[in-house]
């Protein structure tokens, strides 16, 4: 008997479910960090899952990645490190975002969004890099100005995350940071709660459409936690020094990302 073939979780074999763990666990460590995790763990789900409906994949990956973030979220709760004066109205503008974007992936094809994303991308990477240094400490804004910005950024990246996914977190990140002038540390928190809500939206309507694997989505979780734990933790203890290069090497793989699915569609099908 062979156990990496005879062995099977959900039809696959074992050394697919162990691959999947992998992967997982990089992309949540980097996740915790400064988000973005997706860029890495949904190849490896499509990888896995490959000549299914790429849907499958994007949905156990929401239950994997879910689990995981709860455990990073909890972290930066357990710190101080969430303003809940601004994140609890973004949890349901980010649930409502990620339910109506995963509503629209299952009913649209996403090519618009690579090509928009193509565009956007440069722009972002341009803005990080301009930044000299992010804030270890809040900068001053006034209280009804920051809450429209971060919760109107939990409602579209909501929706972003629920239509397509990778590079949430860096993108929410990036808005707390440089328009809602949250310190480092609290905008990392503050995205940590907004992508839980969004990535509980999104499994929620993929479970509904019958998108999910539970058997193989719940033993990557256990690698989810793992990573998340870890990163968060990293995060923490240093702050602006690990998040800031975090975020340009995310930005760099999702322009990859990106573009590998425009030019070789057929590994993504």
């Amino acid at each position: 008997m062979n156990i990496f073939t005879d062995l099977t979780v959900d039809g696959f074999a074992l050394w697919i479910v162990l691959l999947v763990c992998c992967g997982v666990f990089l992309a949540s460590f980097m996740d915790a960090i400064a988000g973005g995790g997706g860029i890495i763990s949904v190849p490896t789900y499509l990888l896995a899952f490959h000549g299914l409906p790429t849907y499958f994949a994007l949905g156990t990956n929401k239950l994997s990645s879910c689990i995981g973030t709860a455990f990073s979220t909890g972290r930066f709760i357990k710190n101080g490190y969430v303003n809940w004066a601004l994140a609890a109205p973004s949890i349901v503008l980010a649930l409502l975002g990620s339910m109506g974007g995963t509503w629209l992936q299952h009913h649209t094809p996403d090519v618009v969004l690579k090509y928009l994303l193509l565009a956007v991308l440069p722009v972002v990477a341009f803005l990080t890099l301009r930044s000299r240094a992010w804030p270890d400490e809040p900068e001053d804004i006034s209280f009804p100005r920051q809450a429209a910005i971060v919760w109107a950024a939990s409602l579209v990246i909501g929706a972003y995350d629920g239509y397509y996914g990778p590079g949430t977190g860096t993108f929410l990140m990036l808005i707390f940071i440089r328009f809602a002038k949250l310190d480092t540390r609290t905008a990392a928190g503050g995205v940590k709660v907004v992508n839980l809500s969004s990535n509980l939206g999104s499994l929620f309507t993929a479970w509904r459409a019958g998108y999910v694997f539970w058997g193989i989505g719940l033993i990557a979780a256990v690698a989810s936690i793992l990573g998340h734990y870890l990163g968060a933790g990293l995060a923490i203890k240093n702050g602006s020094k690990i998040v800031k290069p975090t975020v340009l090497a995310v930005l760099i793989l999702l322009t990859v990302k990106v573009l590998s699915e425009l030019i070789f569609p057929e590994f993504w099908a």
